[in-house]
């Protein structure tokens, strides 16, 4: 039954039925569904002033009216919160490294990923509402490349080792996040269409000066991005390369199988000769006193050396952070026991690689032979290597370091090879190497100092000890002369005490001081 509106009444308060057609009556059963988002605010009113659209500029035209355009922002505001915790832990891990984050390589790289999603995902919320065909384009680009990066990462044994889960989870997230930006982009020009359409009649295609700016900021925000992933492709491409140059030696397990440490001997075994054991300066053994101690051999002058690769130096892992001379020391010892070297050893060390064998002479006691040192550090002079400054520019260099700034140019223009990146001359282009000199750094003043000095307070008095020293360095600096006189005193038997006048601090590199350090040492091992 139907029920008809509009009916007339009489004079008399009755009602009359009036007419009765679509033109002035409606039915229950006609009435309009209830408004939903997609209800017109307006209605098209022809006979009204009332315009029947609202203008493009109008406040109202909003894509945040749809409610999944509002799911897709606090989903990505979600995403950003969680991947700023990420960034943050990864850079704490770079000073203090918590446990289970630990990477057995430098760290940059998992914080170079989580840079670059962190990058992403605020570009996308600040400009959420300007959505643009170029931007996805961008952001696609910068997903393949990730996608290749992870690919490279995971295929490749010596990167996934050296970069671990976590590495690996910064890669994978940031990729991840590309891919969201995409999505969320996509869904807030379907809402901005479906908006437009709604409320003003037509998708606008034009924009206002405003959202020209946010689209031209955006797009080059994402191009800077999709430049760092490129620059970070072409380095771990590098790194997959350097993977295929292998040790000379083996690699050990320390450190309750933390990370590994590169040990390498060679030569005859003597009853009546110790072995020679190296340690490094500034540099890795390989580069400069190899060499040398390959020389020395074939020479006669001594029967049999070894060497291994401080954390981070050459081929040796990374250690969790903080890491002191004194944990590298225990570092050595475990892994020269793994390899099955147990001396006697006579120790011949240069540079800052000095105050590492004087903690591990100290701790071997009557193992050691003699103590040959080149131009070494004294602990007074620690502060050198300590200075906040230098520690900043450390940590500098090593954010950068992903980025290959250096060693893509070295490889393409330059000819650097395998050798030169892992452990020559081009060796502090590599992240490792800058994190253990960071390490090194941070800890100089304080961990380091403190080990050094109670070495000194239990070295057995009666071992023997040779210093050489560079005659630049000292003239140069008339502090480090007075501490090189300090260091003859580190026992009760010093053998001799050499100026090699025309000698840099790397006193091996001129004749004479080669010349002079092979004597030293043969007369050391010889006794």
């Amino acid at each position: 039954m139907k029920k008809f509106f509009g009916a007339r009444q009489d004079d008399n308060g009755g009602g009359s039925a009036g007419a009765q057609g679509p033109d002035n009556a409606e039915s229950y059963d006609d009435r309009p569904p209830p408004p939903d988002e997609h209800t017109r605010l307006l209605p098209n009113r022809l006979d009204s002033d009332v315009p029947p659209y609202l203008s493009p500029d109008d406040p109202a035209v909003s894509p945040y009216n749809l409610w999944t355009v509002r799911l897709a922002r606090y989903f990505t505001i979600l995403l950003t919160a969680l991947t700023f915790l990420w960034w943050i832990l990864i850079l704490v891990s770079l000073f203090v490294t918590p446990p289970g984050l630990h990477s057995r390589g430098s760290g940059f790289y998992a914080f170079s990923y989580a840079s670059v999603a962190m990058t992403t995902l605020v570009v996308s919320l600040l400009f959420f509402a300007a959505p643009s065909r170029l931007s996805r384009i961008l952001a696609a680009i910068s997903a393949g490349l990730l996608l290749l990066n992870m690919i490279i990462m995971l295929a490749v044994e010596k990167t996934r080792h050296e970069e671990a889960w976590v590495g690996i989870a910064s890669v994978v997230w940031a990729l991840v996040m590309s891919i969201w930006t995409i999505v969320a982009d996509r869904i807030v020009q379907w809402g901005k269409t479906e908006e437009e359409e709604r409320l003003t009649g037509r998708p606008e295609s034009r924009r206002t000066l405003l959202e020209w700016s946010e689209v031209a900021v955006s797009s080059i925000a994402l191009l800077i991005l999709c430049i760092v992933s490129v620059l970070l492709t072409c380095t771990l491409i590098i790194r997959a390369l350097d993977a295929g140059l292998a040790p000379p030696g083996q690699l050990y397990w320390v450190d309750a199988d933390k990370y590994q440490i590169h040990v390498y001997c060679h030569g005859n075994r003597s009853h009546d000769e110790p072995t020679v054991l190296f340690e490094g300066g500034e540099d890795a053994v390989e580069r400069g006193l190899w060499k040398f101690a390959e020389d020395a051999v074939n020479n006669g002058s001594i029967s049999r050396y070894c060497f291994a690769d401080r954390p981070g130096m050459a081929w040796s892992d990374t250690a969790p952070s903080p890491f002191s001379a004194g944990q590298a020391t225990e570092a050595l010892s475990e892994a020269l026991a793994r390899a099955g070297e147990d001396g006697p050893w006579v120790l011949a060390s240069a540079g800052v690689g000095s105050l590492y064998s004087r903690i591990f002479s100290s701790r071997h006691g009557k193992e050691i032979k003699g103590i040959l040192m080149v131009d070494p550090l004294h602990e007074d002079l620690l502060h050198r290597i300590g200075k906040p400054g230098r520690g900043f520019l450390l940590w500098l260099r090593g954010v950068l370091s992903p980025l290959g700034l250096d060693r893509i140019p070295g490889a393409l223009l330059r000819g650097r090879t395998k050798e030169d990146r892992v452990w020559g001359r081009a060796a502090y282009q590599n992240g490792k190497t800058i994190f253990a000199k960071l390490q090194e750094s941070l800890v100089a003043e304080s961990l380091t100092k403190r080990d050094v000095v109670a070495s000194r307070a239990i070295q057995l008095p009666d071992t023997p000890v040779t210093v050489i020293t560079s005659g630049i360095e000292m003239r140069r600096d008339s502090e480090w002369e007075s501490k090189q006189r300090d260091l003859t005193h580190l026992t009760q038997n010093l053998v001799d005490w050499d100026i090699v006048a025309k000698a840099p601090h790397q006193v091996w590199r001129t004749l004479e001081g080669r010349e002079m350090i092979e004597r030293r040492l043969k007369k050391l091992v010889r006794g």
